[in-house]
């Protein structure tokens, strides 16, 4: 297997959305088109700084990563996002994964940021490995907050 990562492009929409969905199957989210799809629209037109890319294999795409710039006040820099990463299932094993992290970065060094932070699932044994050999896991627990009622 060739895997080459470049960035999304628009012609990539009739293979990303499924993807995307399997990613979001992956996290056992529920069938969402509309979510794919708004998700597709802001990082194909770069909105709230997302960016993508893609590895591919020929014409057909293996796998996505969703990135997005973020400051870092307690160190005064900027670091790279990662919010998503995922691996066509037929394609695991082969480096797909390692390869988009691999783009990451280098981005990240070309835009100057001080870290490629991600977040995965406790569960998500398989991924952990390979993120154990790239990556430092941190010390902090993320929490989530319902924002308050608009009236």
């Amino acid at each position: 297997m060739d895997v080459r990562v470049r960035p999304l492009v628009a012609a990539d929409e009739s293979q990303w959305k499924p993807l995307y969905a399997g990613y979001r199957a992956f996290y056992r989210l529920a069938v969402d088109d509309e979510a794919v799809a708004t998700t597709w629209g802001w990082v194909s037109r770069g909105e709230h700084g997302l960016r993508g890319l893609v590895a591919e294999d020929g014409d057909r795409l293996l796998g996505l990563a969703n990135l997005r710039s973020f400051a870092r006040p307690s160190t005064a820099t900027m670091g790279l996002y990662l919010d998503d990463l995922f691996t066509a299932p037929d394609a695991r094993g082969r480096g797909v994964a390692t390869a988009l992290l691999s783009a990451a970065v280098e981005l990240a060094g070309n835009d100057g940021a001080s870290v490629v932070r991600w977040i995965t699932a406790a569960d998500n044994a398989t991924a952990r490995r390979l993120y154990d050999t790239v990556a430092q896991a941190t010390p902090w627990v993320t929490y989530d907050m319902r924002p308050a009622q608009r009236i």
